[in-house]
């Protein structure tokens, strides 16, 4: 009820002001001063300004407030305790895509130049009859054999 009774004499304070402001023959601050005193009014009537003073008054509110930063401490704790370890996250994370890796593909070093297991009659007829004669013969790596051996490699 006082929060209410503040907030209406602000509003009405702002207005007296805006109304000499107009006077004056300064109309564009006159109405900015206006807007900004009729937002108290606005909040009272919407009842923001009812809900905050709930929330400020309550201990149950602070205990909650209280709960989230003992929670923050804890959090910001194992982060300075996990960075002082010496393991930062990007070598976990490697740590991680090199275990992933191993285990989707752990024999695959080179790839198939073969037919799959699914491979019919169907699909060789769709590819070209170049890269099938290419893959045969083992020519694909011709390249990069090239690139290698211009580098002295």
């Amino acid at each position: 009820m006082l929060a209410e009774t503040i907030c209406s004499a602000v509003s009405a304070a702002g207005l007296g002001i805006a109304a000499v402001t107009a006077y004056r023959k300064r109309f564009l601050t006159a109405t900015r001063i206006a807007a900004y005193s009729l937002v108290p009014v606005g909040l009272v009537l919407t009842g923001v300004v009812e809900w905050v003073a709930g929330i400020a008054f309550k201990p149950s509110v602070w205990l909650g407030f209280g709960v989230l930063g003992l929670s923050w401490l804890l959090f910001m704790t194992t982060r300075a305790i996990e960075r002082r370890s010496g393991t930062t996250r990007a070598e976990r994370k490697a740590a991680r895509a090199a275990g992933r890796n191993e285990a989707v593909a752990p024999g695959a070093s080179a790839p198939s130049l073969g037919a799959g297991g699914g491979a019919g009659p169907a699909s060789t007829a769709s590819k070209p009859r170049k890269k099938q004669e290419a893959a045969a013969s083992g020519d694909d790596f011709s390249d990069i054999e090239a690139i290698l051996k211009k580098h002295g490699i």
